[in-house]
């Protein structure tokens, strides 16, 4: 897994400063905290962890242990174009294995990974309730079903080429 460069900027830090100011009297305030953090950066780099456990004032792992626990915060960076590919059950049994894999070689990336340029990130769920249209990936908020690993390409070369949605 290539580790991509933090990229935060001086106005990110300025307003996760002032995320800190906001919260310092708030009990558990690590929750929302981690939740505006990631809101601001996109996911929850270790440079940011670190800010917020010298914020807190308790340690790394503390933070770190809180921001991996929650399925909600994300410790990679999600790219422009989020494919959330479905390997429940129905999907399963028709091949979405394959399609994730059709879709990895393609990008170059493993599920949980953000392509070098940001542009793509791959992860798997457990259902998106399409079913009846295994197997099922999603970009964005458009759906994909009823696919094989030989659709692949078209659907990813749309969002190379021209922005996404393919018919």
């Amino acid at each position: 897994m290539e580790i991509l460069a933090f990229e935060g900027t001086p106005e990110q830090e300025e307003m996760l400063r002032e995320v800190f100011e906001k919260n310092k009297d708030v009990p558990g305030k690590m929750m929302p905290i981690l939740q505006e953090a990631q809101e601001i950066y996109g996911y929850l780099p270790i440079e940011v962890l670190r800010m917020i456990a010298d914020a807190l004032d308790v340690s790394l792992s503390e933070v770190y242990g809180v921001a991996t626990f929650y399925s909600q915060f994300s410790l990679t960076p999600k790219g422009e174009n989020k494919i959330s590919v479905c390997l429940g059950t129905a999907c399963y049994v028709k091949g979405s294995d394959k399609v994730l894999e059709a879709i990895e070689n393609k990008l170059g990336i493993k599920s949980g990974e953000c392509t070098p340029d940001r542009k793509f990130s791959i992860d798997s769920c457990r259902c998106v309730g399409a079913c009846g249209l295994a197997p099922v990936i999603m970009i964005g908020d458009e759906v994909y079903g009823k696919l094989t690993p030989d659709d692949v390409d078209k659907i990813l070369d749309s969002y190379i080429n021209d922005g996404g949605e393919t018919e």
